[in-house]
């Protein structure tokens, strides 16, 4: 199993057929400038680009572009799809229809106004190819890109709002508002898209950065259009992206729903403080060659690296993808899909570890004793399981049928399990007591199937004074964190 790197070789097997791109162009009332866009379009040529398809979304427009999109699309039907709107909705619900669509490998937007130059998107899949970006962006501000000189107030406008912006998301880009965002496929489709307008800049660039994308920024052109000529954004988009800048802080709605739960997973996931805490509890326990189970999108792994080897495994394809662009440039982080049940997937981790880490996990499976087993299988004489499961049956709410949880534990039926593949339980401690009220509120008393955001949020926020009260508190804990050792031949 070979780590990742930023190496171009790697990253271009990630595109082991060629690359495909998506260009998804929002249209409305831009009948003088729509038609010559499109045929730039159809012109370009980028040497790493197997093929390009034209995503024209037509937003319900009044002045005559809907008739020159339709002669484009019906001369070129193998490369244009047109889509429309019933009524005008705006960039963002455009761009989600768009996306939708998208059948390449990359997504990249493109405004009808002609303001963005084709001819640079050449230097935005560049990134994808030679470093293993997620996403780039075109920089209007960037040294290194021509630009008309208009509107000293609209740029000072767009730098503040990219101040503010990086000050929110802790990104360093020069500007947020560029049309000119490309985002590997799958990922860009993984994401919740609320807004309706110009907002879609702010809350993509939000959602991407509390992501932990890998994120590249490269110079562009630009030809800005004045008010006369057309120019659609103004002064209230400006104010909707300062509200959007504190909206999408404060929530954290980054993961589509999918079949292996990734919503209500990676909420619980984002509460970061709480993940440092339980870090520090089982660092101690924690060796030099590890094999972490369900790592899902590398909160632990951060936490824990870096090791001799440390090997992340997910089932989930969108956090190993996640995984993989997290591992670039750390040799020692190894990057695996493992499935706890299927043995198979541990055939080349055979007593490789000293440690594995399977923390929430382990309720979900269907046949522990098969799952640890398999994890036996993996640690070599003398290696370490450490686990982390809910605790206290008496507790089993909605929450946890949303979870998907099998059942929650108590030390005995625990300890049985852990003798019977084998292992001899070295400790077992009660964690996170303070959460049980909360637990019991919302999922025995008001019958929740997940936790509000805020709620989150407060309760990281409160994590560092917690932590230090929770082995005073009384009550067996919410969790339960077990040590075992697999015995010395």
């Amino acid at each position: 199993m070979k780590a990742s790197t930023w190496w171009g070789e790697d990253w271009r097997k990630s595109f082991p057929d060629g690359v495909t791109l998506s260009l998804i162009v929002p249209v409305y009332n831009e009948r003088f400038l729509a038609g010559e866009l499109v045929r730039r379009l159809l012109d370009l040529s980028i040497p790493q680009l197997q093929s390009i398809e034209i995503i024209l979304v037509d937003d319900a427009s009044t002045d005559g572009t809907g008739e020159i999109l339709d002669e484009l699309a019906a001369a070129h039907p193998n490369r244009i799809q047109l889509l429309r709107h019933p009524k005008n909705q705006g960039k963002g619900a455009a761009l989600r229809t768009g996306i939708a669509r998208a059948t390449g490998d990359l997504i990249v937007f493109q405004d009808a106004d002609l303001e963005y130059d084709p001819s640079d998107l050449a230097d935005l899949v560049r990134p994808f190819w030679e470093d293993g970006a997620d996403v780039v962006y075109g920089s209007r501000f960037a040294p290194g890109g021509r630009r008309r000189v208009v509107y000293f107030r609209h740029s000072m406008g767009n730098r503040l709002i990219t101040f503010l912006s990086n000050l929110a998301t802790d990104l360093n880009l020069t500007d947020v508002e560029t049309c000119y965002k490309m985002f590997r496929a799958p990922l860009l489709k993984s994401i919740p898209i609320r807004s309706q307008d110009f907002a879609v800049e702010i809350e993509l660039t939000s959602k991407i950065a509390k992501r932990n994308c890998s994120v590249y920024e490269v110079p562009i052109s630009y030809r800005g259009r004045t008010y006369r000529e057309g120019k659609k954004i103004g002064w209230r988009d400006g104010v909707k992206a300062l509200y959007s800048i504190l909206r999408f802080w404060l929530v954290d709605d980054l993961y589509r729903e999918d079949e292996f739960g990734g919503t209500i997973l990676h909420n619980l996931e984002r509460a970061q403080r709480f993940n440092g805490w339980m870090a520090d509890a089982i660092a101690p326990h924690v060796g030099t060659t590890v094999l972490e189970i369900g790592a899902g999108i590398g909160n632990m792994t951060s936490c824990l690296t870096p090791r001799d080897l440390y090997v992340a495994s997910d089932v989930n394809p969108n956090y190993l993808h996640y995984l993989r662009n997290f591992s670039a440039g750390k040799p020692y982080l190894e990057v695996a899909r493992v499935d706890l049940e299927d043995a198979a997937t541990f055939g080349d981790l055979e007593q490789r570890f000293d440690t594995v880490i399977c923390l929430n996990v382990l309720e979900h499976v269907k046949d522990p004793d098969h799952a640890l087993e398999n994890m036996y299988s993996a640690l070599a004489p003398g290696g370490r399981l450490l686990l982390y499961v809910p605790q206290g049956q008496w507790l089993y709410s909605s929450l946890d049928v949303a979870l998907e949880h099998r059942c929650r534990y108590d030390r005995k039926s625990l300890s049985l399990e852990l003798v019977k593949a084998g292992f001899v339980v070295e400790s077992m401690q009660g964690f996170n007591r303070v959460s049980v009220l909360g637990w019991f509120w919302n999922g025995k008393i008001m019958r929740r199937s997940t936790f509000g955001r805020l709620q989150i949020k407060l309760f990281d926020l409160c994590v560092p004074i917690l932590k230090y009260l929770d082995p005073w508190l009384p009550g067996k804990g919410l969790g339960l964190i077990a040590v075992a050792q697999k015995p010395q031949e």
